[in-house]
């Protein structure tokens, strides 16, 4: 899910314990077997590329394979040109490959959509992003300081609120993140207001409005927002504005499914913070662990479709699109709008999408200010570190 990593910063990618904390995960790519390629006798996978090029790209994949990751899958795409690659398993114990069909969950892309709907309804004039939370939400956002009369849905949407992430209570993760209380817990369902009462049991990260902190409760109270405001949930919100309209196939919000669907591989887990021990299948979990800010599942070519239609233009009026790309700095060369990212690479390519990071899934997509070169991958561990040289590889040494 959420997190505290741009596309290239690692500020923590923590094993299946803290997957659910990563929000901006560094960035990897990949490519899918395909016959008349021989596996990859140098790790020990099959690896296979269509379409030529992006041999950079590819290496720094196989970088991550070599380091520990089971198998990687992605797509690349610049104008009418469609490059795929795969590298490693998607199954560890028949070892058959990852396909570039592969449907995955990808985490904290979820709030990319989410701050898209949320823009669509200011656009129609149902509600404005200056709204408290008490105007939709009363009494819900209060507790050890947390006030919801002080706090903008754009202050969810920016992650200025202050207000505490709720994947960063330490009861909570001994229940839901780690080994024991995962294996136990993994197909309960968790409903958002459960979620929002771990974060009104903490103090706030800070005031409103003085500082940037990410907080997967902010998504979740954004989740919300579009049910007050539209009557329907945020899934049906999001199927009938994004997914639907742009025919995006693979890509879908399960709610309380625990299922995969198919084509997919599995999902690989040590579930320890420190990235060791027993590597555990975590393909089936109840997704409303993540809800709001970060349950969908999709595939590379759903989110480059996804993200080149946004910045292309073809989602959003442009004054909405211009708020979503309205950064705070995080940090040089790394800002975050409203549920999108904006990261200057080595070479001064800017790119924008987000990451995300759920058990057994770490996911990033990102494209160009234009949205005519896209790229999306997906790995399928969440213990092996960060794949920035994947990203600075296909934007910047192509």
């Amino acid at each position: 899910m959420g997190g505290k990593r741009m596309v290239g910063v690692a500020c923590r990618l923590v094993a299946a314990a803290a997957a659910l904390s990563l929000a901006l995960t560094g960035s990897a790519l990949a490519a899918t077997p395909t016959a008349g390629r021989d596996g990859d006798r140098s790790t020990g996978v099959a690896e296979v590329e269509r379409n030529g090029g992006h041999r950079g790209t590819v290496e720094a994949l196989r970088t991550l394979v070599r380091q520990g990751v089971p198998g990687a899958t992605a797509e690349v795409r610049e104008g009418r040109r469609v490059r795929t690659v795969t590298v490693g398993v998607g199954n560890l114990r028949t070892a058959e490959p990852r396909s570039t069909r592969d449907r995955y969950r990808v985490g904290s892309i979820t709030k990319t959509f989410v701050a898209t709907v949320l823009s669509q309804l200011e656009a129609e004039g149902r509600l404005s992003l200056d709204d408290t939370v008490d105007r939709w939400l009363p009494g819900v956002v209060q507790g050890n300081g947390h006030d919801g009369s002080g706090i903008t849905v754009r202050a969810l949407l920016d992650h200025t609120s202050g207000v505490y992430d709720y994947t960063s209570d330490e009861e909570f993760a001994r229940a839901h993140l780690l080994e024991d209380g995962f294996l136990r817990h993994r197909y309960d369902t968790l409903p958002p207001e459960r979620l929002v009462a771990v974060a009104m049991g903490h103090e706030p990260l800070f005031a409103p409005g003085t500082s940037w902190g990410y907080s997967n409760t902010n998504y979740i109270l954004a989740g919300m927002v579009i049910e007050e405001v539209t009557g329907a949930s945020y899934a049906d919100e999001i199927r009938r504005r994004v997914i639907d309209p742009l025919d995006l196939e693979a890509t879908s919000v399960p709610g309380t499914r625990v299922t995969m669907p198919r084509p997919s591989g599995r999902a690989y887990s040590k579930l320890d913070p420190t990235g060791t021990g027993r590597t555990h299948d975590v393909t089936r979990l109840n997704p409303s662990i993540a809800g709001a800010a970060g349950e969908m599942i999709s595939s590379s070519a759903d989110l480059n479709r996804f993200y080149s239609a946004l910045l292309g233009g073809r989602i959003l009026p442009a004054e909405q699109l211009a708020r979503m790309k309205s950064v705070i700095e995080v940090r040089d060369g790394l800002g975050y709008g409203l549920g999108l990212t904006r990261t200057e690479l080595s070479c001064g390519v800017v790119v924008w999408g987000h990451g995300g990071g759920v058990h057994g899934s770490v996911s990033q997509a990102v494209t160009t200010e234009d949205g005519k070169h896209s790229l999306a991958y997906n790995l399928n561990s969440d213990w092996v570190g960060d794949g920035q040289g994947v990203v600075e590889a296909e934007f910047c040494r192509g």
